[in-house]
């Protein structure tokens, strides 16, 4: 593909994905057959072209009807070609003039309840209503709003000339929200920069550089579930002198994280921390757990439309289990840092205190604590006036920050 028609796939692919609910709607408002009775391969075609037709002013309605009318026909559903066509045309007819992204972040501002923000934002029902009870309304819309607009991708720089280097190769960079080392990038393909071949700098959320922050500096490092890899090469490059060893349980995974980590003092284990086998215990643990991945909705929205809440209980319980056993490898004065990027409490603050309630010798450490340190160093530059601790754990909001949804809590292991 040329970098045009590969950039007008990723916006159809991600742009289907991100408002598949409200497209349906609008598909159901035309149609004379039930949209859940179509066949598959009619129903993406429709989609495409309502996409189009409703979000994407440089593509011409007609072009749009007609590119999905043939979609229909190569599918082979060439007794469904007058359908699509009819349908199309009504939809291209109803669609008003001003329905573009920016009325739609308007519409989502309107919305009081929980029905009508999760029509208007394109989200599953279950999941608005989760946020609404626990962040309340203004939040709820800010996410449900972030998670539909292209996320901006933010850098950590690896050298103290990369930035400077970038710009001199065309990219536009804006400092980060609240750390020294991110830059966000406003335009041009950074992927594409000696700077980036050369490994000077990594692709990587903020939120998710911010907790590989919170680890400092230790003698022994473990990544418990490592792949894949950007908060391991973090770890690495602040402590450089450090022997760090990644766990990652799928042997293909542990392959990717071989080959994307440039350093030599990280030793890649596949395997299972449940299995792993206690030697010398780490001064640093960190276990950034899989999880329903809800603060990263904006980078991976078809996860709205898979998860159920059958897969909370079961990520809770496997999460529950892995952190049973990277407490078992915390030396004595040590620390556990345990990370999710979800928003939901029964993967976050609910799986910490249930393994405190289990264990005896270990204790909360407010994480604050370690922001301030990170102050100190010139390395955390946000505002202190802009909260990013609820009690004790950190928890970055997408929307209410410019950033990926983390969790992290902080564990030590009590002195003997």
């Amino acid at each position: 593909m040329s970098a045009a028609d590969h950039a007008l796939a990723t916006e159809l692919v991600m742009g289907v994905l991100r408002w598949r609910s409200l497209l349906d709607s609008q598909i159901a408002g035309v149609s004379s057959q039930p949209i859940a009775k179509l066949d598959q391969e009619i129903r993406i075609a429709l989609q495409l072209a309502a996409y189009q037709l409703g979000w994407l002013d440089r593509v011409p309605g007609r072009a749009a009807i007609h590119e999905s009318v043939e979609l229909v026909k190569r599918a082979r559903k060439r007794s469904a070609v007058p359908f699509a066509n009819a349908v199309l045309r009504k939809l291209a007819a109803a669609i008003a003039p001003d329905s573009s992204a920016d009325a739609h972040a308007k519409a989502i501002a309107a919305t009081n309840s929980v029905k009508d923000l999760a029509a208007k934002s394109a989200h599953p029902g279950w999941i608005v209503e989760r946020w609404m009870k626990q962040f309340g309304l203004a939040v709820s819309r800010s996410i449900c709003a972030y998670n539909q607009k292209v996320p901006r991708t933010t850098i950590r720089l690896r050298d103290r000339n990369a930035a400077a280097d970038l710009e001199k190769e065309g990219i536009e960079l804006a400092d980060g929200d609240f750390l020294a080392s991110a830059r966000r990038v406003l335009s041009g393909d950074v992927t594409s920069t000696q700077v980036f071949a050369a490994n000077r700098i990594a692709i990587q959320d903020e939120a998710s550089q911010l907790v590989a922050a919170l680890v400092g500096k230790g003698k022994r490092i473990l990544d418990g579930c490592a792949a894949p890899g950007g908060k391991t090469w973090s770890l690495a490059d602040r402590n450089p002198e450090a022997a760090i060893v990644a766990v990652e349980l799928h042997s293909h995974r542990a392959e990717l994280l071989r080959k994307r980590i440039v350093a030599a003092n990280v030793k890649v284990i596949t395997g299972d921390l449940q299995e792993f086998a206690i030697g010398e215990p780490f001064d640093r643990v960190l276990l950034d757990v899989p999880c329903s991945g809800t603060g990263t909705l904006a980078r991976n929205p078809e996860i709205k439309w898979k998860l159920s809440r059958q897969d909370l209980r079961d990520l809770a319980a496997r999460q529950v289990a892995l952190l049973r056993a990277a407490m078992k490898q915390v030396a004595v004065g040590g620390k556990l840092f345990y990370s999710t990027c979800s928003l939901e409490q029964e993967e976050d603050e609910s799986i910490v205190e249930q393994a405190l309630a289990e264990n005896t010798g270990f204790h909360i450490v407010d994480c604050n604590s370690e922001l301030e340190r990170l102050r100190a160093a010139g390395e955390w530059i946000a505002p202190a006036s802009v909260p990013f601790v609820r009690g004790a754990y950190l928890r970055t909001i997408p929307g209410v920050r410019d950033c990926d949804g983390f969790f992290a809590a902080i564990v030590g292991k009590d002195m003997l």
